[in-house]
């Protein structure tokens, strides 16, 4: 029993670990973006947050080890209160923290979905309804693809 536990002890912290590709630049992601009119989408957290890490392991990194969201979606992260370096979409060098502030973040977890050029296409604040998360999270990638669309006539 002690051995089992062991195993899955294991197996839960390497789990845990895992995480979404963190942003560091913009411009690259938003020339992926533009190239293949795709949306952005970024998680907010913070790593005390326990609903940040059920949105994590629960429905975005599932759905990034899911091939149907690979020409959807760009998933990435971002940690509230981490002050390394961050290259916004118009190229200037700030922090994750600076750009949280900037985009007016005040709860977490918040999903947000950006074009190319950094405008918010959707916002999900909170856990909301877990049975319905990922209804939720299909609803707000499907609209800002549509919006991405519609202004590229």
């Amino acid at each position: 029993m002690l051995v089992l536990s062991g195993i899955m002890t294991g197996w839960i912290s390497t789990t845990q670990a895992e995480d979404l590709p963190v942003v560091r630049d913009f411009t690259v992601e938003a020339k992926d973006a533009s190239d293949k009119q795709k949306p952005i989408l970024v998680l907010f957290m913070s790593d005390t947050c326990t609903y940040c890490e059920k949105v994590l392991q629960y429905y975005l990194l599932p759905m990034q080890h899911d091939h149907a969201y690979d020409n959807k979606v760009i998933l990435r992260q971002i940690e509230i209160e981490n002050n390394e370096k961050l290259v916004d979409f118009n190229g200037k060098t700030t922090s994750q923290s600076a750009f949280t502030k900037s985009y007016k973040i005040w709860a977490v977890p918040t999903v947000m979905l950006f074009d190319s050029q950094g405008h918010e296409l959707t916002r999900i604040v909170g856990l909301l309804t877990e049975d319905f998360y990922l209804a939720y999270l299909d609803d707000a990638i499907n609209e800002s693809q549509a919006k991405i669309k519609a202004a590229a006539k």
